[in-house]
């Protein structure tokens, strides 16, 4: 019964939300699972996720923002994800690999080669049954964020209008394991649409 989903999207889509809902969903029909994040999910993962979002952390290197990304990932597949896959888990994941490409790749300009290396050196052969893909124009999901912004959010408009269009090259190619969802709609129907898809694959793995 082990998948692995992993949910996707700019600043203030409702990925978060959204991923604990279909915990909440998932412990409701007594289906074993965890909830994780990236980067975090670890005592390391989480010192790096402190580096890399505080606001007060300037001028790091591109390059260092996904070497660390790539530390961070590297930890959680080896400590979390793998062993709750291996214990037939679902395991949701908030940001994975696909988001590396958006931030770091599209985002930051990054070699899409150099990252595809790193994120196969992290996560090895493995891959999200299911990712969700939560979308909505750069300049909505930032209204949404309230109190002080972190290092991400505080980055120009068009570098978020970046990343929104390589999630949505990212979701027209790989259709197949890609579920997009306009980010707008109610939270209640949204839950309703991830479910109905994660339900699908549940009953392809029984």
């Amino acid at each position: 019964m082990s998948l692995f989903i992993t949910f996707e999207g700019g600043e203030g889509c409702g990925k978060s939300t959204q991923a604990r809902l279909l915990l909440k969903r998932l412990a409701h029909h007594n289906i074993p699972a965890i909830l994780t994040q990236e980067p975090g999910g670890t005592d390391l993962g989480r010192r790096i996720r402190g580096l890399l979002k505080r606001p007060g952390t300037t001028h790091v290197s591109p390059t260092a923002e996904l070497l660390l990304f790539a530390a961070s990932r590297i930890q959680l597949v080896t400590e979390v994800i793998l062993p709750a896959l291996a214990d037939d888990k679902v395991v949701v994941c908030d940001r994975f690999t696909d988001s590396t490409v958006a931030y770091q790749g599209h985002g930051r300009h990054l070699d899409l080669n150099m990252i595809g290396m790193l994120n196969t050196l992290a996560k090895g052969d493995l891959m999200p049954d299911l990712t969700v893909l939560l979308d909505m124009p750069p300049e909505r999901g930032l209204e949404r964020r309230r109190g002080m912004k972190d290092r991400f959010e505080l980055e120009d408009l068009s570098f978020h209008h970046r990343v929104r269009k390589a999630y949505l090259k990212l979701g027209d190619a790989e259709p197949d394991r890609w579920l997009m969802i306009d980010a707008s709609l109610a939270r209640a129907m949204i839950a309703d649409i991830i479910w109905g898809r994660v339900r699908a694959l549940l009953s392809k793995s029984l």
